[in-house]
């Protein structure tokens, strides 16, 4: 299910949320309050899949490199080729 689906109050308000941290530490604070810390590890670890996948790198190199699962590769690859471009937007904002 798209996440647009979900859309409603709360869920905006925790984007809104997210967008008024300001530095890497503020992040650090604010999602150790708010996730557990295997919770923040999936998030990075699909982020660092899908900047693997979007520089070539066989699955294989990407399970011995982060530890994903095949399902969770297959997953993030999916997003990349048929999804809302978020992975693609953050990822070329990240390397300017």
């Amino acid at each position: 299910m798209p996440l647009d689906r979900l859309r409603d109050r709360t869920l905006d308000q925790l984007f809104e949320a997210i967008l008024q941290l300001r530095t890497v530490e503020e992040c650090y604070r604010f999602f150790d309050d708010l996730c557990t810390v295997n919770e923040v590890q999936a998030l990075a670890q699909r982020l660092e899949v899908a900047r693997m996948l979007r520089e070539g790198s066989t699955y294989s190199q990407i399970e011995a490199r982060t530890g994903a699962s095949t399902a969770t590769i297959s997953r993030v690859k999916r997003c990349l080729n048929f999804g809302t471009d978020g992975y693609e937007m953050v990822l070329s904002r990240l390397n300017r």
